[in-house]
């Protein structure tokens, strides 16, 4: 089976381009931008050879998994707290998992599968002429095979005991994506979204430490803010606010950090 983009995603203009193995999805789909290529465009493969994770980190994505990036150039320019690193975010996967939904959403960009980390997104920007800008929304799919040598559990939805393959998972993932994001709407959807995305939400309601700027603070992940920001409630019934931070959850957030 080829890959193939859904009907209601080729209705809507998306576009598609497969490639049987490939550097980087998000790094082809940034050059397409800066080449004048309008938006709206999937480029997927079952291989890839250096793909990347948050904070430089490499993204392994062996023959047989998804590696599929969207690129998006949205009208207007491109606010300047976008273009500027804010900060860091890491979410550790332990204790996440409180066994209310099989597959869960780890704030703020990995999908879990009991615990186990089964797929992540990473975004990444450039500038165009004009104040323009293109953003290349990467994901990244454990299908077939998953790294063992991480700091944390990870599975693939083959050893989850699912028949299905690559294409199979994009043809869904193009599907879902054009129905979520006619719900985003340019960001007027965004309260909706961020209600869909509290319905999966890993760890809410459980213990978790926050590591800023070399403070440590506890507390219990209440929920995301309107501006999706995590929001937590520390043993004095402060609620704070955090937009960057490193994040732990169970266990390692009762420890010494």
């Amino acid at each position: 089976m080829a890959f193939r983009l859904a009907p209601t995603a080729a209705s809507e203009g998306f576009r598609l381009e497969a490639h049987d193995s490939v550097g980087s999805t998000n790094a082809l789909a940034l050059e397409h931008a800066r080449a004048g290529d309008p938006g709206k465009l999937w480029i997927v493969s079952k291989k890839q050879e250096s793909g990347r994770g948050r904070r430089g980190r490499a993204w392994a994505t062996p023959e047989g998994n998804l590696a599929a990036t969207l690129l998006l150039v949205p009208n207007g320019e491109l606010p300047l707290d976008a273009v500027v690193p804010q900060g860091r975010i890491a979410v550790g996967l332990d204790g996440a998992s409180k066994g209310r939904n099989r597959f869960e959403l780890k704030w703020p960009n990995d999908v879990l599968a009991t615990g186990a980390k089964l797929a992540g997104i990473l975004l990444e920007s450039t500038l165009l002429e004009g104040g323009r800008f293109a953003v290349a929304v990467g994901i990244g799919v454990n299908v077939v095979a998953y790294p063992e040598d991480l700091p944390y559990p990870a599975t693939s939805l083959q050893a989850l005991g699912a028949n299905c393959d690559a294409e199979m998972l994009f043809l869904a993932l193009s599907d879902a994506w054009s129905e979520n994001f006619r719900l985003w709407d340019d960001g007027r959807g965004l309260s909706a979204i961020r209600k869909r995305w509290l319905a999966r939400a890993a760890g809410l309601g459980g213990e978790v430490a926050v590591r800023i700027d070399g403070n440590v603070v506890r507390g219990v992940f209440e929920t995301i803010d309107e501006d999706c920001r995590f929001v937590i409630r520390d043993d004095d019934g402060t609620v704070l606010t955090i937009a960057a931070g490193d994040v732990h959850f169970g266990a390692v957030a009762s420890a010494r950090l």
